[in-house]
């Protein structure tokens, strides 16, 4: 059932009200509008995507009018999750972000979904990144509460496409500037009276691997303009991302910031790799690139809700993305059109299905930046 404007204005207001929000480098203001930033990324991509593809398109694509329905409420989530925090920043008074134009490279309804399950791993990742960074407890329990919506989505959109709903026992966290890198090439531009939030992309970092990527295999990993070439490549790690801290794996340099990393064990699902200087931490004072973003584990087949699988795909035209892309790194805060994109030379990928389809959401849209 919709919660009423009526609902979601009381809770934001009794949010608000709990305590004011705290002052520190980054506030719970900041986050607070960091996450509003995220929702309305997510509330335009549906709210895109349902105004661009039918029930019928989806039917066609091998889904049922029954996950059509599911899509719809997930998308009305996300609008109420942006509702709420606008809200409740205003009734704290602080200034709400407003949307900005985005741009998504989704050409067909797989490559949506694709897309989709993509940015809601990343709102998960998110979430629970800044949850150690929130002091008043009512904004942590609310973000929270929001959390364990965004996992039920992301959970969903996994098991339709052929994924393992939970791949692991335990999400991975993404700190505030890993998430603006990953999310700042589907930003083209911000409106100018947006408050600058304190984060910054790192050089883009994209990951070649064809489907399904496992623990052992090796895969090509490419780092986007920005990232210094001239450094000492031997003491330049690959940083897998998970709660308990990195899991390393070391890099072979073919030079240009080309290298080839083998996947370690006890990383699983949706993950996230960064570059590193050294093998002792994953901060912002030792990224050099990414993250990028891959899926690694085996496809599970149809969970028994109208799933995407080989055979609803049999006949159906495969969509593919070939591009060369450069760009260069930006600081810029969430204010600013982001010029940040992955590169990614001469690839050509597979949209819709596991980690092809994640590849491809995130390569296609580099293609869309706002120069």
């Amino acid at each position: 059932m919709k919660l009423s404007s009526t609902l979601v204005f009381g809770a934001a207001l009794t949010l608000a009200h709990a305590n004011p929000v705290a002052k520190r480098a980054i506030s719970d203001a900041d986050i607070l509008n960091y996450a509003l930033t995220l929702e309305h990324l997510e509330a335009t991509f549906y709210e895109e995507g349902l105004k661009n593809y039918t029930e019928q398109d989806f039917i066609d694509a091998g889904l049922d009018s029954t996950f059509y329905t599911n899509l719809k409420t997930i998308a009305m989530d996300e609008t109420t999750h942006e509702a709420f925090l606008t809200q409740a920043l205003a009734a704290a008074g602080a200034k709400p972000v407003e949307r900005c134009t985005y741009v998504f490279p989704s050409t067909d309804v797989l490559s949506f979904l694709a897309l989709g399950n993509v940015l809601e791993g990343v709102g998960v990742s998110a979430y629970l990144g800044a949850a150690a960074s929130i002091m008043n407890p009512a904004y942590l329990t609310a973000a929270g509460s929001i959390l364990t919506v965004e996992a039920r989505h992301s959970a969903y959109l996994r098991a339709t496409l052929g994924e393992a709903p939970s791949a692991q026992a335990f999400d991975n966290p993404l700190d505030f500037n890993e998430v603006f890198t990953v999310a700042s090439p589907f930003i083209a531009s911000c409106p100018s009276t947006n408050e600058q939030l304190p984060v910054k992309a790192f050089p883009s970092l994209t990951m070649s691997a064809t489907a399904p990527a496992m623990n052992g295999s090796q895969v090509a990993v490419m780092a986007g303009p920005g990232f210094n070439t001239s450094m000492d490549m031997s003491n330049v790690f690959a940083a897998f991302i998970t709660v308990t801290g990195p899991v390393w794996a070391p890099l072979n340099s073919s030079g240009d910031g080309k290298f080839t990393v083998t996947i370690p064990s006890g990383v699983s699902g949706q993950s996230y790799v960064v570059l590193t200087q050294g093998n002792t931490q994953a901060t912002d004072d030792n990224i050099l690139a990414g993250p990028a973003i891959i899926e690694v584990g085996a496809m599970t087949g149809s969970m028994g809700m109208g799933a995407v699988t080989s055979s609803s795909m049999s006949g159906k035209p495969t969509s593919t993305i070939s591009m060369s892309l450069t760009s260069s790194k930006t600081t810029s805060s969430m204010t600013a059109g982001a010029t940040t994109s992955p590169a990614f030379n001469e690839a050509s990928v597979l949209m819709g299905t596991g980690t092809t389809g994640v590849l491809g959401a995130f390569i296609a849209a580099a293609a869309f930046v706002m120069q």
